[in-house]
């Protein structure tokens, strides 16, 4: 199926590119294109990359090469985006395909030879220049669930020159869609000391009022100073419920454009940035994300496309201005908000929600801090504004403020474990407690007696000791038992505290290629591989967690 091409005007954004190529890229599904996520939306730390085309709930699609070009680099993992071809075009771009099932033909072929080879399933490969050519229309892969998948289907991208991904609708991928933009919410932020908004020197969220024409009105407000406007929003195509991201979002203040926001390139640089562009707080405590219409400090996204004043509004006492916000999807569906300003000098019944603690941060400085048995180095720009952090220490446990402020560098926690008793030191790791209070894996670093983790995420930590094995069982064999009618042989593993850190397998002493399935805790292995050729055989598996602790499983099993 080829695909509709369309030319689009990058502007300034494409950096000296003026625009995409026509006629080049060929739909790599033959199937029809419904999405699950869309080019730029909002998620946890970043912004997605590609299309998140939906493959009808199951695995095993056929992929297709959408061009002529070369495989440059292969990566299998067990999270992240699991099984991943890059293919680079003559063009400069390059094509990604993530979450596979398993790859096709040579591809395949040269990448089991590699796993066998250095006895790993996860493997990445950059294969020299012209080993694995594609042509357009060959089949490359099958759709999956693999890594850090939420259910089937392909993750699809195209990159610049630069690897910077694009919107892949700029090269033609054509999705039906009659449905304008939604909106959840819109706020309203007072930025300067002396602003506020309807009395409030805190976020005011904004009552919206559905209009007969289908637009959104809200209610007047009164405000003074430098103030700010936030929106949580999203598109559905047709087909599709899920609320995937917007392509576009301009601002205008009595007609005048002054902040426009723009997805259609970004580079991976900058992805994380993307906690400084949303209310991370109102994210945390509410589960949605309101992007904010204005540049902050420490906000370098290229996603901004246009501002004035960083898009900020100056309200004097007698100024009314009406703010107009439109959104539109990348098929020009769009929807508009109106918010009337008045300008007024109000008494302030409601000043900024404050809470001072003995511990304050300036984000450009480095800073260490000390609290019982922690140590806590922040190095400069981890955060991105000044900020008091609400920290204490409670024996083996460190309380480090609340997950409500993003963190774009990796923070460093030290515990000094010398409390604990010299056998149980190796044991030892610093985990994050869930809202649960249980602890997960962070990897933890030893030296003596101190105990190292980093973290980009504010939360509590304390000192765990794991000295439980990981537990293996059999799924679909039972020993001394035959199984010639099993394509695969798979066994069920589990660790409560730590976590799985690694695992080995082997059939008669020879190393076997099982792939772990974290989602399901299972480890797989596919007879295809032709390892065995004795009818009598000895099934061997160690499992390792992240603390140390190994267990071993046995089992002999008979096949023809």
């Amino acid at each position: 199926m080829r695909l509709l091409i369309l030319t689009a005007l990058l502007g300034g954004f494409c950096y000296g590119q003026k625009s995409v190529p026509t006629d080049y890229f060929d739909n790599p599904l033959k199937i029809p294109l419904i999405l699950s996520g869309s080019f730029g939306e909002l998620r946890s730390n970043h912004f997605h990359s590609g299309l998140d085309i939906k493959t009808q709930q199951r695995e095993g699609i056929p992929i297709y090469a959408p061009a002529d070009g070369v495989v440059t680099r292969i990566k299998v993992g067990h999270y992240g985006y699991g099984k991943a071809l890059y293919i680079s075009h003559p063009n400069g771009y390059s094509t990604v395909y993530a979450h596979l099932q398993r790859y096709a033909g040579e591809i395949e072929e040269f990448v089991k030879r590699t796993q066998y080879a250095r006895e790993s399933y996860e493997v990445e490969m950059f294969p020299d220049g012209g080993k694995l050519k594609v042509n357009r229309g060959d089949l490359i892969g099958y759709t999956g669930n693999s890594g850090s998948s939420g259910g089937p289907h392909l993750h699809f991208e195209i990159r610049d020159s630069s690897s910077r991904p694009m919107n892949p609708m700029l090269f033609g991928i054509e999705i039906p869609d009659s449905k304008k933009p939604l909106v959840n919410s819109v706020f309203a932020y007072p930025m300067g000391e002396q602003s506020h908004v309807n009395g409030s020197q805190n976020p005011v969220k904004l009552r919206l009022v559905l209009q007969k024409d289908g637009t959104y009105r809200t209610k007047s407000i009164s405000a003074l100073g430098e103030i700010g406007f936030g929106v949580s929003t999203y598109d559905q195509q047709d087909g599709a419920s899920n609320k995937n991201g917007v392509y576009k979002i301009i601002t205008t203040v009595n007609g005048k454009e002054n902040f426009n926001v723009l997805f259609e390139k970004f580079s991976f640089g900058e992805t994380r940035y993307l906690n400084r562009f949303i209310d991370y707080h109102y994210w945390r405590t509410n589960k949605s994300r309101v992007q904010k219409l204005f540049r902050q400090t420490n906000n370098p996204l290229s996603i901004i496309t246009k501002e004035d004043n960083s898009g900020k509004v100056n309200i004097e006492e007698g100024y009314d201005a009406n703010y107009v916000i439109e959104i539109l999807d990348y098929s020009g569906n769009k929807q508009r908000i109106f918010v009337p300003i008045n300008g007024k000098n109000e008494t302030i019944v409601k000043p900024l929600a404050l809470k001072k603690t003995d511990d304050f941060v300036y984000a450009d400085q480095a800073t260490s801090i000390t609290k019982g048995k922690f140590s806590i180095y922040i190095p400069a720009n981890a955060l991105y504004e000044n900020t008091y952090l609400d920290i204490e220490a409670k024996g083996d446990t460190l309380i480090f403020h609340e997950d409500n402020i993003p963190i774009h560098k990796n923070i460093s926690i030290t515990a000094d474990a010398s409390n604990f008793r010299k056998e149980d030191m190796d044991k030892l790791y610093l985990g994050r407690l869930n809202y649960k209070g249980e602890p997960y894996y962070n990897t933890t670093y030893r030296k003596g007696n101190k105990l190292t983790a980093k973290t980009r995420t504010f939360g509590s930590f304390t000192l765990v000791a794991d000295d439980t094995p990981p537990s293996i069982k059999p799924v679909n064999f039972s020993d001394e038992k035959w199984i010639s009618s099993n394509k695969t042989l798979k066994v069920k593993i589990e660790d409560d505290l730590s976590g799985i850190g690694s695992y080995r397998a082997t059939i008669n002493g020879k190393f076997i290629l099982m792939e772990y399935n974290y989602k399901k805790d299972v480890l797989t292995y596919n007879f295809d591989d032709n390892i065995i050729s004795e009818s009598e055989n000895n099934f061997k598996v160690n499992v390792v967690d992240n603390a140390g602790n190994n267990a071993t499983f046995e089992a002999t099993f008979f096949r023809k």
